[in-house]
């Protein structure tokens, strides 16, 4: 389906055409299952046990119940897919601290709480880029969180890869300095 269809498709879907949000899903789902994958590959694997099937779900879910984001186009809506993917993680890597149990294995136990802390450090760091600069946050979400690469992330946002690519380095810089404060 390309960017028009789909366009289309949301259009109908936020003037309240239930057939058309299952359409909608359908035909993004593909691409979300990509998006998904990617994420909890590339470092979200061990954020609660999750499963790239139950990561598009929730992410879908969320944006489908969410008054509070519509998208207006493909592109807003891989931005706030790849959005909601970031904070189901951080939700699932939360979950652990407030006291359910992750595992009878002890080693496996101390690389997840590792590996969650550096992503609830990452997250906590964003939300502060977020408020300084929220272009680079917004970079940063959808190639960390989201599994894009610089080509897509400049389609989705309307910027050049060279673009991105500045706003990544700048993005990196800047989380690493705030990094090293907490």
């Amino acid at each position: 389906m390309d960017e028009h269809e789909m366009d289309a498709l949301i259009a109908r879907v936020n003037a309240g055409d239930t057939a058309a949000q299952d359409a909608l899903f359908a035909a993004a789902y593909p691409a979300l299952r990509e998006l998904a994958s990617a994420r909890l590959r590339d470092g979200g694997g061990h954020a609660g046990g999750l499963h790239t099937t139950q990561l598009v779900h929730e992410s879908y879910l969320r944006l489908a119940r969410g008054s509070r984001l519509r998208p207006e186009s493909r592109r807003e809506f891989f931005t706030f897919a790849a959005r909601f993917m970031r904070e189901f993680i951080v939700e699932s890597l939360r979950r652990p601290r407030a006291g359910e149990p992750l595992t009878l294995d002890t080693a496996a136990e101390l690389a997840l709480t590792s590996e969650a802390d550096e992503v609830l450090r990452l997250h906590e760091a964003l939300a502060a880029l977020q408020a300084a600069e929220p272009r680079l946050a917004q970079v940063v979400e959808m190639r960390y969180f989201g599994g894009y690469t610089e080509v897509e992330i400049g389609e989705v946002l309307g910027l050049t890869e060279r673009t991105v690519r500045r706003d990544w380095d700048k993005a990196r810089l800047l989380l690493l300095a705030l990094l090293r404060q907490s």
